[in-house]
C-alpha cells in the first residue's frame, strides 16, 4: 500500500482510482438537495437516517427535531425530509439538517406564492419593533403593523395565535426576507363588497344611514356595511359649527345619494336635499327695508348669524350693530338663542346672502342729538382719549362722542394745550358744537369758541395804529409780543424789528420790556394780524422828512457830522492795525 500512495502512476494506483470513480458515480446525493430519508437508529441525542445514494449514514442532533417540535412522531424506519449540507465532513460523514429542509420547501412555496399573488395562513405569535413575526409554512415572515388592519389598532390580542390569511407583498431571496399584509386581504374583501353595494344604488337614491364618525367638516353614514360622507355643507342649509350639534353616534337618518365615484368606490350623501331650498320657497316672505323678528344663532368676531325661521339665515355685520360704537364686540351685546328684531339691508340671491341690521331698528342717537344740540348750542363732557392731534370727548346726556382739534382748544392753536386738558380728564369740561356730520357719524367740538376773543382788542384797531405791546418771548426768528389787555402772543419776526440791517439782532430787546409798534396788517375775517417796529420806524422818518423838508434837515447844527466822523476815524484805525 506504502508503495502504491508513493507511485500514483502505476497500474495498481490507476486501477483503484478507477474503481473509486466508479462508485462516487452510483452516488445520486448532492450538496443543497432536500431528500427522503430513513430513520435507521435512534439514541438519546442523535437521530441517524440512511440517505439514498450517500455512501454513509447521517446524523440529526434531537435538540434541532425537538425545537422543530417534530421529536414525538421518529420511529425506526419511518421517512424523514432533510437538506444535504455537505457530502463528507473531515470525519468522512455525510451532514444533513432537517430545519434547513423545511425552510427551504417553505421558501419555494413563499415564493411561488409571492408570484402568483396566492393568499398563504399563518399564526402571528410574537411582537417585535415595527410590526409583528408571523409563522407561515414553517418560515418565519414580518408582518408591519400598519399592514394589520384597514386601520391602526392599539391592541391585536384577538389576532394572536390564530389561523390568519395573508398575501405575501415582499420576497427577498438575497436577504431571506419575507413580509406579509393582512391588510391587502381586507382590502379585497372590501373592494369586493363594495362592487356589490355601488350596483345597488345610484345617484338620486334615498337611503338610511347610521351615524359611526363625526369630524370638523362632516359625518361618516354606515349604509348596509358601506360607508360613505356628509359634507358639513350638506347637512342643512343654516350654518352650523360641528356636526355634533345635529347628530351622535349609532343616530339613524335619511340621506340622498349626490355622487358614486366608481374609481375611489365612494358615495357622498346630502341631508338638506332632502328638503326645498329656503330661497327658493321662503325668502319671498321677506322685503327690503322690513323690520322682522330673528333668534341669534352663532356669534363671531365680525357680526352675528341670526335665524329669520327654520333654515334661512341672515348676517348682521358689526357695524350694524350700534349706532354710536363702531367696534363694538357682538358678544358684549347678545347671547345664544336670544330674540331680537332685525331688518333686512340686502337680499342677495345669486350669493345666497341675506345683509341685517339691528341698529336700524333702534332710535337714532344722531338725529336726537341734532334735535336737542343744534350747531352753535353748548354742550358738556368729560374728556374720553387724548391723541396727538386733538381729544375725544364723552357728551352728557347722549351717548355719542364728539372730537376737539387742538387748534379748538385755545386761540393759542398750540398743541401744549393739548397736556393742560388732558389733566382734566375726570372734569367736565363745557363746549360748543361746531359741525355735526351725521353721513360720516362725526360731531367737532370747540373749547375757545366760548372763551373771549383775543381779537376783539383789534376790533376798533386799523392798519398804522401805533399800540404798546410788551414783549412775552425771545427767539430766534424774533421777538413774541402781547398788547396790553391781551392774552393773544403775536411774533414780530427779524426783518421786521429795525429798519437797519445791523440794528436787526434780537439781543437788544429784553423780556418784559414795552415796545411800541405799528399795525402792519389786520383782517379779522382771516384772523391775521401783523405787528411791525420797521414800519414804525419808516413811517417816523416819513414824517420827519415831510415836517423839516428834507432828510438832510439839521445837518448844520453842531455835531450833526459826528456819526460820520466817528465811523471814519474807525475805519481810519482798523486800516492802521492791518
Amino acid at each position: 500500500m506504502e508503495e502504491i500512495y508513493r507511485n500514483t502512476d502505476s497500474a495498481a494506483s490507476k486501477e483503484f482510482e478507477k474503481l473509486l470513480n466508479t462508485e462516487f458515480s452510483k452516488s445520486s446525493a448532492n450538496e443543497g438537495d432536500i431528500v427522503d430519508g430513513k430513520i435507521t437508529k435512534i439514541t438519546e441525542k442523535v437521530v441517524y437516517v440512511e440517505i439514498p445514494g450517500a455512501k454513509s449514514e447521517g446524523m440529526i442532533e434531537l435538540s434541532e427535531l425537538k425545537a422543530l417540535k417534530e421529536d414525538q412522531s421518529l420511529k425506526i424506519g419511518s421517512k424523514l425530509s432533510v437538506a444535504i449540507e455537505k457530502l463528507e465532513n473531515k470525519d468522512g460523514d455525510i451532514v444533513i439538517s432537517r430545519e434547513k429542509a423545511r425552510k427551504m420547501k417553505s421558501w419555494k412555496l413563499l415564493e411561488k406564492a409571492h408570484d402568483d399573488q396566492e393568499e398563504v395562513e399563518g399564526n402571528i405569535y410574537s411582537k417585535i419593533k415595527g410590526g409583528f413575526i408571523v409563522d407561515v409554512k414553517g418560515s418565519n415572515c414580518f408582518l408591519p403593523g400598519s399592514q394589520v388592519d384597514l386601520k391602526p389598532l392599539k391592541n391585536i390580542d384577538y389576532l394572536m395565535n390564530k389561523p390568519q390569511r395573508f398575501l405575501i407583498i415582499k420576497c427577498d431571496k438575497v436577504r431571506g426576507n419575507v413580509v406579509v399584509s393582512r391588510r391587502a386581504i381586507l382590502e379585497k374583501i372590501r373592494d369586493e363588497s363594495k362592487e356589490e353595494i355601488l350596483s345597488k344604488y345610484k345617484e338620486g337614491d334615498i337611503v338610511e344611514g347610521i351615524c359611526k364618525g363625526m369630524t370638523a367638516y362632516g359625518v361618516f353614514f354606515d349604509i348596509d356595511g358601506f360607508d360613505c360622507m356628509c359634507h358639513i355643507n350638506e347637512i342643512s342649509w343654516s350654518r352650523i359649527s360641528h356636526p355634533d350639534e345635529m347628530f351622535s353616534i349609532s343616530q339613524k337618518q335619511k340621506l340622498k345619494i349626490i355622487n358614486i365615484d366608481s374609481e375611489t368606490k365612494k358615495i357622498s350623501v346630502s341631508i338638506k336635499l332632502l328638503s326645498q331650498d329656503p330661497f327658493e320657497t321662503k325668502i319671498n316672505n321677506y322685503k327690503v327695508g322690513e323690520i322682522y323678528p330673528a333668534e341669534v344663532k352663532k356669534i363671531m368676531d365680525y357680526g352675528l348669524f341670526l335665524s329669520l325661521e327654520d333654515s334661512l339665515e341672515g348676517l348682521c355685520h358689526q357695524s350694524e350693530l350700534s349706532h354710536s360704537k363702531k367696534n363694538i364686540s357682538a358678544k358684549k351685546l347678545f347671547k345664544i338663542g336670544q330674540k331680537i328684531s332685525v331688518l333686512v339691508k340686502e337680499i342677495d340671491m345669486d350669493k345666497r346672502r341675506i345683509s341685517l341690521s339691528y341698529k336700524d331698528t333702534l332710535k337714532n342717537p344722531w338725529d336726537e342729538f341734532e334735535s336737542k344740540f343744534p350747531v352753535g348750542t353748548k354742550v358738556v363732557g368729560k374728556i374720553k382719549n387724548v391723541t396727538d392731534f386733538g381729544l375725544f370727548i364723552d357728551i352728557k346726556d347722549s351717548e355719542l362722542t364728539g372730537m376737539v382739534h387742538y387748534k379748538d382748544l385755545s386761540y393759542n392753536e398750540s398743541e401744549q394745550d393739548l397736556e393742560q386738558f388732558a389733566k382734566k380728564k375726570d372734569e367736565e369740561i363745557n363746549l360748543k358744537v361746531l359741525e355735526i356730520d351725521k353721513a360720516k357719524e362725526k360731531i367737532r367740538l370747540g373749547a375757545k369758541q366760548l372763551m373771549p376773543d383775543p381779537l376783539d382788542y383789534f376790533k376798533d384797531k386799523k392798519r398804522k395804529d401805533v399800540i404798546t405791546v410788551v414783549i412775552k418771548d425771545i427767539v430766534e426768528k424774533g421777538i413774541k409780543v402781547s398788547p396790553d389787555n391781551c392774552e393773544m402772543t403775536f411774533l414780530i419776526k427779524k426783518s421786521a424789528i429795525a429798519v437797519e440791517k445791523e440794528d436787526q439782532r434780537v439781543t437788544r430787546f429784553t423780556k418784559g420790556d414795552r415796545l411800541d409798534v405799528m399795525i402792519q396788517e389786520c383782517d379779522l375775517a382771516k384772523r391775521k394780524v401783523v405787528l411791525s417796529v420797521k414800519m414804525l420806524e419808516e413811517e417816523e422818518n416819513k414824517t420827519a422828512i415831510k415836517k423839516y423838508g428834507s432828510v438832510d434837515s439839521g445837518k448844520s447844527l453842531p455835531f450833526a457830522d459826528l456819526p460820520s466822523t466817528l465811523k471814519k476815524v474807525k475805519n481810519k484805525k482798523e486800516k492802521e492795525e492791518e
